[in-house]
């Protein structure tokens, strides 16, 4: 896979207009996303030479930061701060700024951790901050392509049967890859692998314990791989603490801590009251595909091997790719799962402000049966009229009808 920004420069990101348009109307922007994912290249490009930037990850500018926080917004009219989460007693320094000069678009940030998420943020800056958050490539900003409207079509209910797509190639490889453009960048799958392995210990030596004074600190990095495992599966706190000789609320914290770094993040069940015989627990899920993949120590040769080793990271890829778009929308959507005590799921379901419900299975074959639908039919049943469209996303390149509102789809109608 060639490196997107190697190859052709850099690569247009989805988010650039909510950035922009922010900056006319807002004192503080923050782009927050795990590192590596592009904030500090779209922070200088919205910039350009117009303020400078300086990145708290230099250990003279932390420590004035740090030591000096009003003295060092002082010496800024407009400014870009990279790496933010590592110098919060600016928060209240920024604050001050701002409540003195209100102008909009004065400081724009970039944060690796959600810093106003944790015990160590003085203030929320409420009414004075947007953040715009920017997950690692979605496959469409790798192809260059126009934002694709795929959510937007779920909630109008607009799936056409018989409509073909050219479907993916390589989808194991882009599975595999994910969205990291660091990652991207090295096409020898060891050196990928390497480059996640680096990344995971960056996270577990730094940036965590920047966030929280932890104990048993080097359990961390174990933490994080039963984490991976448990990936896509409904959370077990006890079974991982068992594990890591760590009790169930200890384990909690500690994932709230992967969560604030943008690694994995927990999808809330979603239920009716009157449904009574919902399973009520979250499941977890990791942002990208490619470094679940390294963690799980997963290849091309080993799927090639063991096919159902494809389902989990796949279910991770659409995860990310509905990640990336909803973050992007105005209508505030949050993604839920459904699975009932009979053992019916869906792997996520969408609900507009509204009250309007979507459903999305996911399925890494090229085959799709009635049975597939068992979970959607549920979640159909449960939301009534608001139900809008229901799909099974599969590796193949034509829509079919299954039902009023249910259609198997093609997993290319996610970029395309």
């Amino acid at each position: 896979m060639k490196d997107p920004f190697i190859a052709n420069g850099p690569v247009p990101r989805f988010a650039e207009a909510s950035v922009r348009a922010a900056l006319l109307d807002t004192r503080i922007v923050c782009i927050t996303g795990p590192r590596q994912s592009g904030k500090t290249t779209l922070a200088k490009q919205i910039s350009g030479t117009d303020r400078p930037f300086v990145s708290l990850d230099d250990e003279t500018a932390r420590a004035f930061a740090k030591s000096d926080p009003v003295g060092f917004v002082r010496q800024f009219d407009t400014v870009v701060i990279d790496e933010f989460q590592r110098a919060p007693e600016l928060i209240l320094a920024l604050k001050m700024a701002v409540d003195r000069d209100g102008r909009p678009g004065r400081f724009l940030l970039t944060g690796s951790a959600d810093i106003f998420a944790t015990s160590r943020s003085p203030d929320s800056l409420a009414g004075r901050i947007e953040r715009i958050e920017l997950l690692p490539l979605s496959h469409a900003e790798i192809l260059r392509s126009p934002r694709p409207p795929f959510i937007d079509r779920l909630f109008a209910g607009d799936i056409l049967p018989g409509q073909t797509l050219l479907p993916p190639e390589n989808l194991v490889e882009i599975v595999l890859a994910g969205g990291f453009p660091e990652a991207l960048a090295r096409t020898s799958p060891a050196r990928r692998q390497g480059w996640f392995s680096s990344y995971v210990a960056a996270l577990a030596q730094r940036d965590i314990p920047d966030l929280a004074a932890l104990d048993k600190i080097g359990i961390m990095p174990r933490l994080i791989e039963q984490a991976a495992l448990y990936s896509g599966q409904t959370l077990n706190l006890a079974a991982i603490g068992t594990e890591l000789g760590l009790d169930a609320k200890t384990v909690d914290r500690w994932l709230v801590l992967l969560e604030n770094t943008y690694l994995t993040r927990r999808i809330r069940p979603w239920f009716r009251n009157s449904f009574k015989r919902l399973s009520k627990s979250p499941k977890l899920q990791f942002v990208d595909s490619g470094l679940l993949a390294a963690l799980k120590g997963i290849d091309t040769a080993s799927i090639a091997r063991d096919r159902s080793l494809f389902g989990p990271l796949l279910e991770c890829f659409v995860f990310g790719e509905l990640a990336k778009s909803v973050g992007l929308n105005s209508f505030g959507q949050p993604i839920y799962h459904y699975r009932d005590k009979e053992r019916a799921e869906v792997d996520f379901v969408l609900e507009r402000t509204g009250g309007q419900i979507v459903g999305i299975e996911v399925k890494a074959s090229a085959t799709v049966l009635p049975r597939d639908f068992r979970g959607l039919k549920r979640v159909q049943e449960a939301a009534g009229d608001a139900f809008v469209s229901g799909v099974v996303l599969y590796d193949g390149d034509t829509i079919l009808p299954f039902g009023p509102k249910l259609f198997a789809v093609p997993i290319a109608l996610i970029w395309q």
